[in-house]
């Protein structure tokens, strides 16, 4: 819903329709408005009558949560209908270090909560901080170890409150900004001891004495905790202590720190400062995960979704609003129930995610948004998150222009690869489910410029092959379009790679059975011109599923650093990105741009003799890159 005028009246239709008033009345008939002080009055009268409009359309404006613009406003609304805006979120790493305490009397180490070590991101520096103490038992030969140590972006703090009955409605308002909800913890203190409460989660199984308290956004990107009212959660008693810890972030900022220089504070079993034989931090993940708070925009996008799936994880649609709720480094979900596949796997959805920042979601991230779901999902419902597999799409285009148009090739060139990387980024292929439309990329590069004379454009296909370097394994390339199928084979290209016990770099191609529908896969050598074959039944071809498969093998290396690049020619120019795939038109890769002086239209061939037009079809020659 856009910004609607209800009123449209402005200071000089006011004014207008004020004098008009005035005239139809006897006794201003023949009056001089412009001409006297009475125009004075008229002024002030049509402004104050333009304020009212004005505030009119904006307090109405404000009370949808698609038209509103005030953030305070879309956080009420979306409030009203039980959603909670997220958080700014910390950064998360892994870690590990040794402390060695060999040659002392000390029994065990301990890692204090607080600042544990600075990050380098970018050239600045970020501090990582742990909530609670950690302690280790050195072993035999005096070394305590600190493993897979889970690390935050930002500052722990905490804010004491005092609770005043005679306060009518007394607030417990969190001063700082960039709070990262989900690390709140509260502890109250009263005639009954220390007892730590939770957060609220639902309504189910709370009664007059649960623990329980509740996080709502107020003005200026705070946050208020509140408290139960004897009804629904406990009553806090008079002049009770409450004691709130959280953890302050720069959100996105913090994501990708790899170098870690150690700032914690280590202590003995006795309580006395550690300050020597630390190792250097090892990091086992970068920092990950860390966002931004929640978007007016977003709000706005997810708050009728996840009201109407009703905080339940039932459909697939219901996937695709509770995850970007639940996890907030998401660009964009895909998820499908395991009946929609061949064979048909019931009692199982299958769910991919493209993160904004990465490429993948690690392993700790995936068991942590399985566990989060639990909440959600129905009894017997089996989630799988799968990885996100890329499929890219190079293009070899050849863009003929009229010189009597364009005198600057250059710059016609980078217009042209301004135009197809915007297209690039389009809803129409950045999403999943996205297809490249191929006649809308056509027309896109004809239409740059007026002296474009025609383009002739051509696609392959290709999913990198990250092997497992000396492990024997089995792989699958899905490209989840049909591609084509010559007779004559070599329809797939590869860049190359070494197996154990062949010499040499290798290349894998294919040959199509007499249906051409499936065929097989064969390892070659290509030296000085001549193909050698080293094995005829490497794996197995499905063209019409666009499957590659290749039989156990150890991969012992590869020319492009991590990865085995395979190419195919689709079917098909229209491609379409299916299941956990996520099409990327590849604008700095293979691709390649290429511009010819149209001869005919330019004149300078007019009658065309000779004259050959770029060629349309992509050659499956014996070739490597």
């Amino acid at each position: 819903m856009s910004f609607t005028q209800f009123t449209n009246l402005d200071f000089n239709t006011l004014r207008a329709q004020i004098k008009d008033y005035l005239r139809s009345n006897s006794n201003f008939t023949d009056f001089d408005f412009e001409g006297s002080n009475f125009s004075i009055l008229i002024d002030t009268l049509a402004y104050n009558s333009y304020i009212t409009s004005y505030n009119t359309n904006m307090a109405v404006n404000e009370s949808f949560i698609d038209s509103a613009t005030l953030r305070e406003n879309v956080v009420s609304l979306a409030r009203n209908i039980g959603y909670v805006p997220r958080s700014s979120k910390s950064s998360t790493a892994i870690v590990n270090f040794n402390v060695n305490v060999s040659g002392s009397d000390v029994l065990s180490v301990k890692l204090n909560a607080g600042i544990v070590a600075l990050g380098s991101v970018q050239g600045g520096n970020y501090i990582f901080s742990i909530p609670d103490d950690i302690t280790v038992t050195p072993n035999s030969n005096g070394i305590a170890s600190f493993n897979n140590i889970s690390i935050f972006e930002g500052s722990y703090l905490t804010k004491t409150f005092k609770v005043d009955s005679s306060q009518t409605n007394q607030r417990f308002i969190l001063p700082n900004t960039n709070i990262d909800t989900s690390s709140i913890r509260v502890e109250v203190k009263d005639n009954e001891g220390t007892l730590t409460y939770n957060a609220f989660t639902n309504i189910f199984d709370v009664n007059s004495e649960s623990r329980l308290f509740l996080i709502q956004e107020i003005n200026d990107e705070k946050y208020q905790i509140l408290f139960g009212d004897g009804i629904l959660g406990k009553k806090l008693s008079d002049a009770a202590e409450i004691n709130v810890s959280y953890i302050v972030t720069n959100g996105k900022d913090g994501n990708n720190a790899v170098n870690f220089n150690f700032s914690g504070r280590l202590t003995d079993n006795n309580g006395a400062d550690i300050t020597s034989g630390i190792s250097l931090l090892t990091t086992l993940q970068r920092s990950e995960n860390g966002d931004s708070i929640e978007s007016i925009d977003n709000i706005k996008y997810l708050a009728p979704r996840v009201y109407a799936s009703q905080y339940r994880a039932v459909t697939p649609n219901d996937y695709k609003s509770l995850i970007p709720f639940l996890y907030p480094n998401v660009d964009s979900v895909s998820a499908y129930g395991g009946e929609e596949l061949d064979p048909p796997e019931f009692g199982k959805v299958y769910i991919t995610i493209k993160p904004k920042y990465g490429e993948v979601l690690s392993d700790v991230v995936k068991d942590s948004i399985k566990n989060d779901l639990k909440n959600y999902t129905v009894a017997g419902i089996k989630q799988e998150l799968l990885d996100l597999m890329y499929l890219y799409v190079e293009f070899n285009t050849t863009v003929s222009y009229d010189t009597g148009f364009i005198s600057d090739k250059l710059n016609l060139q980078s217009r042209i690869l301004s135009t197809i990387e915007n297209y690039a980024k389009s809803t129409d292929i950045n999403s999943f489910g996205g297809r490249l439309k191929y006649s809308k990329l056509l027309s896109q590069i004809d239409n740059v410029d007026n002296g474009i004379t025609s383009n002739i454009t051509t696609l392959v296909m290709r999913r990198n092959l990250s092997p497992l370097i000396n492990q024997v394994a089995t792989y699958e390339v899905c490209y989840g379009n049909r591609f084509h199928a010559d007779l004559e084979g070599f329809n797939i290209r590869s860049s190359s790679f070494r197996i154990e016990g062949v010499d040499g770099d290798l290349f894998l191609t294919d040959f199509p059975d007499t249906n051409q529908l499936t065929g097989v896969v064969k390892f070659f050598t290509f030296v000085d011109g001549v193909i050698t074959y080293v094995n005829n039944n490497a794996g197995s071809v499905d063209y019409m599923k666009g499957e590659v498969n290749l039989f156990p093998v150890n991969i012992t290396s590869t020319s492009l650093l991590d990865r085995v690049e395979i190419e195919v020619t689709p079917e098909s120019n229209d491609i379409v990105a299916k299941e956990n795939l996520y099409i990327v038109l590849d604008t700095t890769g293979n691709s390649k741009l290429n511009l010819l002086e149209d001869v005919l239209v330019s004149g300078s061939n007019i009658s065309g003799t000779n004259y050959m037009p770029p060629s349309s079809f992509i050659s499956n020659k014996k070739y490597t890159r």
